[in-house]
């Protein structure tokens, strides 16, 4: 891909996080009544879990309403797969999935977990490629999109800095592979295809370790 295709993509994924700034609807309260199921894995707080070597569920508090209803409802339609999410989610109401983002949104962020065994080399390198990208490679930098210091822009694009890592790092993978492919005009497939296993180890890990939104 052309350097100029790269910058174009940027252009049409900021036109969307600026075009994008709906309030979605919902009742909070009913919201919170609703996740007596999403507890387990997502914890009482929304903060999510991160288990080394292992599954990690995202952190939810504080993301966008309308990125985490969409979210429900690609996964309900299977336009995301998420084997663990799917049985969950097939059991809600629009009105539902509208009250739990709505709640979710409005619950202080929780910091991330994960990348404890990345080297400062790493860090640094992730950091790059979060925040300047590597455009020897046509990587874009996050902040692109997901805003300044990768903290959300928009329903199309979340925040991302404070996230675990072990879910960024999954995200990465499954978009990479072609598993993921719910994101706007296949912005994220353009730079998941880019990162090799170190650079996904990398950023995932120092994302993590940003302030959340």
């Amino acid at each position: 891909m052309k350097k100029y295709q790269c910058m174009t993509l940027i252009a049409a994924g900021l036109s969307l996080a600026i075009s994008s700034a709906s309030a979605l609807e919902g009742d909070a309260q009913a919201g919170k009544e609703a996740t007596v199921m999403c507890v387990a894995c997502h914890q009482g707080d929304g903060g999510g879990m991160n288990i080394p070597k292992g599954e990690s569920w995202p952190a939810l508090s504080g993301l966008d309403a309308d990125y985490m209803y969409k979210q429900l409802q690609d996964i309900k339609s299977g336009a995301r797969e998420s084997v663990t999410m799917q049985a969950f989610v097939n059991t809600l109401t629009d009105k539902q999935m509208r009250d739990v983002s709505v709640y979710y949104s409005q619950l202080p962020a929780v910091a991330g977990k994960g990348g404890e065994d990345v080297t400062e080399e790493e860090l640094a390198h992730g950091e790059k490629l979060a925040m300047q990208g590597d455009w020897d490679r046509y990587i874009v930098p996050c902040k692109s999109c997901h805003g300044p210091n990768n903290q959300g822009a928009g329903q199309h694009f979340p925040g991302i800095a404070g996230q675990h890592a072990g879910y960024i790092s999954d995200q990465l993978h499954a978009w990479k592979k072609g598993k993921r492919h719910n994101d706007p005009q296949h912005l994220m497939l353009a730079i998941a295809e880019r990162l090799d296993d170190n650079d996904i180890r990398a950023v995932s890990a120092w994302l993590s370790r940003q302030p959340a939104q």
